[in-house]
């Protein structure tokens, strides 16, 4: 009995250390979760700021109001079905863009993300194409470049022109499709008497680290492809020092959580990326040509790159890899170790919200085909635990004759399991599978754009954030924000009462301590998993519900399974 105590004792600490640890525990091991875009406020949901938008042209954190700066200087527009916005003729930036496709919050109103910005407002964020020159005088940041025609469209390219003091023509060519791909041809003619030396360059500046949480399983920041494999660069790394890479093939550019520049040079052509930065947090990725081109007099030569400026759409992106040949680009998304189960699940996941038009439909049905291919397995395991039940007497019979004699008592019962035939860890196979792969649907969740702001039922209108609506405050009908491990919502509720009733449905164990544990476990589970995705919560409670369904078929395959153990059966063997 005084073991017993103990033991329970011991548990609950650690229970405690667990709960109250729980938040550091995720900061370092699982990705941080997206804001809920809502708030439950006296019962009805109520769209919320979104804390990592642009901060706005006349926001108080803005250097001068935005439209003043675009007012400035000449601009070509850029219209397509997924961006809108303009490329600055001075310098040949495109510095101003806005994706149409997605909001900042889940508003009625709410204003489109905008990802680039001029240099002089909040949030500076540009793109810009040019040459270093030998000898000549190559066009420079206040060069001010003519444009073939007013508007850059998939079907209307735009071509930019410019020439220096010696007769050197500089050309740059844009085209753009309908989705997030620039095409760059940049053309120098030589019409002077002397051979000249250039070398194209493109750069990403940004005034300032993305408002996103850079972390160890989900990386925003600077990346660079390289010699085969996606580098993802510590913001701080680049202001101790500049990050240079020679590759063929690769590119370069900043990831946020969604949303992504890179800059993809001639995937032929040796070039020189580089990352750097500034403790005053200013960013720039570039790269360069490795050897620079000679150009004799009356010759003209032209290379081209792409300028990735969009959504991190993971079949987009894909398309781009194979279609365009970009080395590794799939890889603007951190998958991480367990990519190679992530991915499948994200594409059966989003062939199912396609046939249904529900992500949280989807999910319910993701998890029930996940559960009928482990039901074998599930199978396994519940016969190996009938046999495990019908060992209990002699494994008991064993602790009590070797009690005094912890190795003989150990041996004895593994010379048991032999001849029984029985695998003590059979059951926890399932539980093992079952680890990986919500983790990976954990990290499909907040990691695919195609998740965001995809609602549910009610007042769950985003599947990719922990529930909105809080319980301790009677659904906001009290004005008060509950700490943070209070702040249960229904659907944890739910998955704490679907455990309940799973844990309910197993065998009942033998040992008192286990029966104690078995019984807190649901509602410590409850609070641990409050603050993560609804979706991953929907897909937990859907597993538990099939696994009740599981046990009660099965238990009527192995009804032995649901008989007590006999204290005297035990005593007296």
């Amino acid at each position: 009995m005084k073991d017993d105590q103990k033991n329970f004792v011991i548990f609950a600490l650690f229970a405690a250390l667990i709960l109250f640890g729980w938040p550091t525990i995720m900061h370092w091991v699982f990705p941080q979760q997206q804001p809920a875009p809502t708030k439950v406020v006296n019962g009805k949901s109520v769209p919320l700021p979104n804390p990592t938008a642009d901060p706005g042209a006349d926001s108080a954190g803005a250097l001068r109001d935005r439209k003043a700066v675009l007012a400035e200087t000449p601009r070509v527009q850029i219209d397509t079905p997924k961006l809108k916005g303009t490329i600055n003729l001075k310098g040949a930036r495109i510095d101003d863009l806005v994706l149409v496709k997605y909001d900042e919050t889940v508003g009625k109103n709410s204003p489109p993300i905008r990802l680039l910005s001029p240099s002089g407002a909040a949030g500076s964020y540009y793109a810009q194409f040019g040459w270093q020159a030998s000898g000549i005088q190559a066009p420079g940041p206040d060069t001010v470049w003519q444009a073939s025609a007013q508007k850059l469209t998939p079907t209307t390219p735009v071509t930019l022109t410019a020439t220096n003091a010696t007769g050197q023509v500089f050309r740059i060519e844009l085209s753009v499709d309908p989705d997030y791909m620039f095409s760059i041809k940049q053309t120098v003619a030589n019409v002077g008497s002397a051979p000249v030396s250039v070398t194209p360059y493109a750069l990403v500046s940004r005034s300032a680290r993305s408002l996103d949480v850079d972390q160890w399983a989900a990386h925003v920041g600077p990346i660079a492809v390289y010699n085969g494999a996606a580098d993802y660069i510590n913001w701080k790394d680049t202001e101790a020092e500049p990050k240079q890479f020679a590759t063929t093939g690769g590119w370069v550019g900043y990831t946020d959580h969604y949303w992504l520049t890179a800059l993809v040079p001639d995937q032929r052509v040796p070039v020189q990326l580089q990352q750097r930065g500034t403790t005053a947090q200013a960013y720039q990725a570039d790269y360069r040509l490795a050897q620079p081109l000679d150009l004799a007099p009356g010759k003209k030569v032209t290379y081209s790159s792409r300028f990735f400026a969009g959504a991190k759409e993971v079949k987009q992106l894909d398309e781009y890899q194979d279609k365009l040949g970009i080395v590794q680009f799939d890889r603007a998304i951190d998958w991480g170790w367990f990519g190679m189960i992530e991915q499948p699940i994200f594409y059966y996941l989003d062939w199912l919200f396609r046939m249904v038009g529900n992500f949280g439909v989807a999910i319910i049905l993701l998890t029930i085909t996940i559960r009928g291919l482990l039901f074998p397995i599930a199978h396994k395991q519940f016969e190996s635990m009938a046999r495990m039940r019908t060992l209990q007497p002699k494994m008991k019979a064993l602790q009590e004759r070797y009690k005094e004699d912890k190795q003989r008592q150990q041996q004895e019962i593994m010379k048991l399991y032999k001849e029984e035939k029985v695998n003590p860890l059979a059951g926890c196979l399932p539980i093992l599978l079952q680890i990986p792969i919500m983790f990976a649907l954990y990290k499909v969740l907040l990691l695919t754009i195609e998740m965001r702001h995809q609602p549910f039922i009610g007042w769950i209108k985003d599947l990719s954030a922990p529930d909105p609506a809080t319980i301790v405050n009677l659904f906001g009908y009290l004005h008060f924000t509950p700490p943070s491990f209070l702040a249960i919502g229904v659907v944890p509720v739910l998955l704490g009462i679907s455990m309940y009733f799973q844990m309910k449905f197993n065998p009942a164990p033998m040992d008192e301590m286990q029966k104690q544990i078995f019984a807190i476990m649901p509602w410590m589970m409850m609070f641990l998993m409050a603050p993560f995705a609804v979706g991953l919560q929907v897909y937990w409670i859907t597993s538990n519900v099939i696994t009740v369904l599981q046990q009660q078929w099965l238990y009527s395959r192995h009804p032995q399974l649901k008989e007590p153990v006999k204290k005297k059966e035990v005593a007296a063997k």
